[in-house]
C-alpha cells in the first residue's frame, strides 16, 4: 500500500467507531457521491477530516479488508444497462467482509431519482448456492430466512438461474463517520479486478475511490474538504469499470473518458 504507514498514522489520530455504533448509520436508501482521488492526495484529505469523523475500528483495524464476487447475465445486462444510462437499474454481489468474518447477498437498486437501496441477507460465503440459506432471522416476517434462490428471484429483476459470477473485486477500505452519524463515507484503495470469465486481471495501487454517503444533499464537510485539493465528484462504477477493464471487445464508449480520468490521477 503506497503510503500505507503514514495513512495509518493520521487514522490513528481519529476517535473510533465500534462495528456495533455503526447500526444506526447504515443509509440503505440513500444519495451517493463519489470521488476518483489519487492516493498521494489521501493523507491530506484524512488529515482534515480527523476532527469531523469517527473511524470505524474493528478487532483494532482501520482498515479493512473487502472481497466481492459481482453477479451478471451470460449478455451482462446490469453492465450494460449502466452503460446504455438507464436510470433504473440493479447490481447483485457476494461480498465479505474479511476481518468481521461476514458475508452478504446484496443487491443493490438504483432509482429513477438517483437514489440507492440495498436488500441484503448474510450468507455463509462466496461458495454459494440456489438453496443456501441465509444466516440470521431478521424482525419482520417477509425478512425470514430465505435462500438465495428465493431471495434474488423475489428481491430483484433477475432469477438466480440467470445469473452467474463474473467478476471479482479486492480492495482495502477504510470507513469514517460524522460526529453527527448522518453520513458516511468509504474510503477504497490497492483496488484488484479479477474477470473470472476472460481470464484477465486489472490492478490500480495509485487510485482511491471515495463515496460519500448520505440521506439527500444535506452539507457535508467532506464536499469542501474535496472542493480545497479541487476533487470533483466522478460517477463512477466499481463493477462495471472493472468490467470494461477485463472484457475484451464490450462495448464500453461511455467509460473510455472516465477509465482516461482515472489513468492520469494514477500517473500524477
Amino acid at each position: 500500500m503506497k503510503n500505507g504507514q503514514n495513512i495509518e498514522t493520521i487514522l490513528a489520530q481519529f476517535e473510533p467507531i465500534s462495528l456495533a455504533q455503526m447500526e444506526s448509520v447504515k443509509l440503505m436508501n440513500r444519495i451517493d457521491t463519489k470521488y476518483a482521488v489519487p492516493i498521494t492526495v489521501l493523507p491530506l484529505i484524512l488529515e482534515a477530516a480527523k476532527a469531523d469523523y469517527f473511524a470505524q475500528e474493528i478487532d483494532g483495524k482501520r482498515i479493512a479488508t473487502y472481497d466481492t464476487m459481482y453477479y451478471d447475465t451470460d449478455s451482462l445486462d446490469m453492465y450494460v444497462r449502466h452503460h446504455d444510462r438507464q436510470l433504473v437499474r440493479q447490481k447483485i454481489r457476494v461480498r465479505q467482509y474479511v476481518d468481521s468474518n461476514l458475508t452478504f447477498l446484496e443487491i443493490k437498486r438504483k432509482n429513477n431519482k438517483g437514489r440507492t437501496n440495498k436488500k441484503r441477507i448474510v450468507v455463509p460465503g462466496f461458495s454459494i448456492t440456489a438453496d443456501t440459506p441465509s444466516v440470521l432471522k431478521h424482525k419482520k416476517k417477509e425478512d425470514e430466512p430465505m435462500t438465495v434462490a428465493q431471495f434474488i428471484d423475489t428481491k430483484s429483476r433477475y432469477h438466480w438461474a440467470d445469473i452467474t459470477p463474473h467478476l471479482w473485486t479486492k480492495f482495502h477500505r477504510i470507513t469514517l463517520v460524522n460526529k453527527a452519524k448522518t453520513e458516511r463515507l468509504t474510503i477504497d484503495l490497492d483496488l484488484i479486478w479479477d474477470n473470472v470469465l476472460s481470464g484477465e486481471k486489472k490492478t490500480y495501487p495509485e487510485l482511491v475511490i471515495i463515496e460519500l454517503k448520505r440521506d439527500g444533499n444535506v452539507p457535508s464537510r467532506m464536499t469542501d474538504i474535496m472542493l480545497s485539493h479541487r476533487l470533483h465528484p466522478l460517477k463512477i462504477s466499481k463493477y462495471c469499470i472493472g468490467t470494461a477493464l477485463t472484457t475484451p471487445d464490450i462495448k464500453k464508449n461511455r467509460f473510455k473518458s472516465k477509465i482516461r480520468k482515472i489513468e492520469k490521477l494514477c500517473r500524477n
